[in-house]
Formats: structure tokens, sequence, C-alpha cells
């Protein structure tokens, strides 16, 4: 029995180095759980998709706390994330190989019992993930079986063991973590990509009926099917599960139009709550107590993770009576219905106006020759800020910088409009797929970006 699926596996997992039924998924899960001491922390260095994922349900299975560590963070990065973990070991898993780095003994977290290591509580530490890094240095936190548990409950995709789901990017991102997870909880199967193309999901899109992605992902993914219309017609997906950012209306028409039939679930969570709200058609609808104050989003949910680690000790969430918040801002409806603004984080100030970044973007997204666009701020002496277009631009149809222009005249009020343009061939991103905008404010600042006039 594997503690956070509720039960042994009933799920193949599929990967480019092998295909596991459930029986030979559980095995390596158990032969992984004997490396580890019962109910410590430990983090998961290298390794394919495949192998991490076994790992990690071996480390379920032991009643460990598991850090998937992300292999495109810096050394600094790296190591203020180790410090904060402070786990028992680092378990090697590159080239199938296993090796053990102790962490110092004053850093150790007090394990728990081999007895209770069989049988965990659901509210028992399973997960350390962090913080995206999308708005600053990672942050670890800790969460607790039971919280994706319930999850999983609030997050219902209709899926059997007749579906097959895609999960396209590294297990490192808890986005890609969560519907691996939550796909073998429903008993449907899996198949892992270790990093996302575009071209490699929409080959694996032949046989998956579901696929994990964000946003931008989407429109690659969409853009690779209308290319191909081999690739477009051979197509098995009937769902497709979007977080992240927010879904803007244009790729959710282009998704009819690319796949008609195929329905688009959309949901907003954050590290720290988990799920939070659920769109299926219609408006994004909250699946937790939520509150708006001032513009800011305030929620309060059994979802909730237990604290952060700094130091290897746990700082436990604030809260005001119950209620906490992220720095999100959002709209709630008369009925009910959640409109989620993005950031405070991402709020530009320019000639003493604010505006929310992620509004910008959503109206650029939509335009030809985009795949995908983050708005930031270039530091002004005169205007303080200004609203800086980074347009991830499509080498074979690159948009002009007048059409994107017209395009924010006719959607934006005159403060809203970016003030400089640059384009880029890929942006930097997070492990989810998401860009990194807080690395690229910093370099806008520095003037270290690097990118061309659009």
């Amino acid at each position: 029995m594997l503690p956070i699926l509720g039960r042994s596996p009933a799920s193949r997992v599929a990967h480019s180095d092998a295909t596991l039924d459930a029986a030979e998924l559980l095995a390596r899960a158990r032969s992984a759980a004997r490396l580890l001491r019962p109910g410590s922390r430990v983090a998961l260095d290298g390794g394919n998709a495949l192998t991490r994922l076994t790992h990690f349900l071996g480390a379920d299975l032991a009643g460990c706390a598991t850090l998937l560590l992300e292999p495109t963070w810096t050394e600094r990065e790296r190591s203020a994330v180790l410090v904060d973990a402070a786990p028992h070991l680092v378990l090697d898993l590159a080239d199938g190989a296993v090796s053990r780095e102790i962490a110092p003994a004053h850093a150790l977290p007090t394990p728990i019992s081999r007895e209770t290591s069989q049988h965990p509580p659901r509210n028992a530490p399973f997960y350390l993930p962090t913080t995206s890094g999308s708005s600053g240095r990672p942050k670890v936190l800790i969460r607790s079986r039971d919280s994706w548990l319930r999850s999983f409950e609030a997050l219902d995709l209709g899926l059997t063991q007749q579906d097959r789901v895609l999960i396209p990017g590294p297990l490192s991102s808890s986005l890609f973590l969560f519907g691996a997870l939550h796909a073998l909880h429903a008993g449907a199967d899996v198949h892992l990509l270790d990093r996302w193309s575009a071209h490699d999901a929409a080959t694996a899109a032949r046989h998956a009926t579901a696929v994990h992605l964000v946003p931008a992902m989407l429109a690659a993914l969409l853009s690779t099917l209308e290319r191909d219309p081999v690739l477009r017609a051979e197509c098995s997906l009937r769902v497709v599960v979007c977080a992240g950012a927010r879904v803007d209306l244009e790729l959710e028409e282009r998704l009819g139009k690319v796949l008609p039939g195929c329905e688009l679930v959309e949901y907003y969570g954050s590290a720290e709550h988990s799920l939070i709200a659920v769109r299926r058609g219609g408006r994004l609808r909250p699946v937790v107590d939520v509150e708006v104050r001032d513009t800011e989003l305030l929620v309060r949910s059994a979802l909730i993770f237990d604290g952060y680690l700094e130091s290897g000790a746990l700082v436990p969430p604030s809260t005001d009576q119950g209620w906490s918040a992220v720095g999100d801002r959002a709209i709630l409806h008369e009925d009910g219905s959640l409109e989620i603004l993005g950031r405070a984080s991402a709020v530009i100030n320019t000639g003493a106006r604010l505006v929310g970044a992620e509004e910008v973007e959503s109206v650029l997204r939509g335009a030809d020759g985009v795949l995908d666009v983050l708005v930031s701020a270039t530091p002004h002496p005169r205007f303080g800020e200004l609203v800086t277009a980074v347009v991830e631009v499509d080498p074979a149809a690159r948009p002009s910088r007048r059409d994107l222009r017209a395009r924010a005249r006719q959607s934006l009020e005159p403060a809203k409009r970016p003030r400089r343009w640059l384009a880029v061939r890929e942006l930097p991103r997070t492990a989810s797929g998401k860009p990194a905008r807080a690395l690229v404010a910093e370099q806008l600042r520095a003037g270290s970006f690097e990118a061309e006039a659009l």
C-alpha cells in the first residue's frame, strides 16, 4: 500500500526508460524505501522522471518527507534550499546510482519510528515543496499527506483505469508532481516526460487522454498540432488541465478549434494553499473558503501547508482566525465566482499609476506570433518604472511592434500600454514552465537582460 495513493497502485507508468506495471512500480517503491531512515527528511537529486517518481513513492512508504531538488537552480539557490530543508540525507539518483550525503547532526529533524512509518497518519509531513522562484528565492514548505489527498478529491477529473495522463514536465515542479500522483490515485496510467518539449508532448498525446500544463505550454502544444495535421488527427486528449496562470479567452477558443470536444479544466492554487478554485466552463469557483479584503485574497482551508522550514526549524503559517494570504489580488463576484488579478508583486508603478502585469500579459498573449509574454518594469528617472513587454516570439511568424501596439491601444488604457518592447527566442522559466518573473525583473533593473528590441 502506498499512503499517498490510499491503496496499492493499479496503474502503469510509461517513460522512455521503461514502462512499469502496478506490481513493478510497487516493487521499485519498496526497494527505494529500504534506503531510507523511517520518518526522516530526504532530498532527491538528479535522475530521470521515472526514477524520481519511484523514489518519491518509496519515501512515502517509509513515512519520509521528500524534497525534489530542481536541476536548474543556481548553486546559491540549491545551497539555501538545503540549509532550510535540513534533510537527513541527499540521494543522488543520477545514472541509476544512489549515494548518500548525511546532513550535519545539528540539522537533523527528529525521526518517527519504523512502526509508525509503515502506517503514517494522513496529517504527517510527506512532501517538502518549494515556492516556484517566479517571485523571489525559493522557500521550503511542509505539506501533509492529508492536504494533497483532499486536493485530489477536490479536483475530480473523472479519470478511470482506461485513462492515460501525460505529465510533460519535471517532477521537481509541484504542478507536475501533483498531476502524476493525482492520476495514480485515480487508478489511471501515467506517461512521464523528463522535460518540456511541445513536439514530444504532441507525440505522446496520441496515446494520452489527459494532460497537465501551464498556459504557455498549451499554446505551444496547439501550435505544434496546427502545423502537423497527422499529430492533430491522432491526438487522443479529452481533458486539458491548466494551472500556473490564467487561461485567456483566445487560448481557450483556440483549443476548441484545434481539438473540438476536448474539455478545459483550469485550477488556481498556490504552494502554500494547494487547491483554491476550479473552473470547468463558466467562471472560476472556490473549493475552499475565500474572502477578498481591499482586493487581497484570503483563504481558509483544510488544504493549507503546515509551515515554512528555515534552517531545519518549522515556522508555522501566519493566520488571522484561520485566514491567510500569499499576496494574490482578486475579485469575488456576487455569484460566488472568483477572478484572480495576480500577485501584488507583479505590479508596476509608472508615473504614479499602478499597472497589473498579468492584465497586460493576458491582452498580448493571444496575438499572432507571440508564444508567450512577460510584462515587467524597467527603471526610468522620470516615470519611476516603464511598462516593459518581453515577448517570446515565434521565429516562423515574428510579430511586429506596430501590430502589438495597436492591440494594446485597443484593449488597454494608456498607462497600461507597454512603453518598451523586447523580443527573446525563449523566456527564462521556472521548473513548472512559468516565466521566471523575479529573474527577469532583477536583470532588467541591472541592465543585464539579454534581448533585442522588437
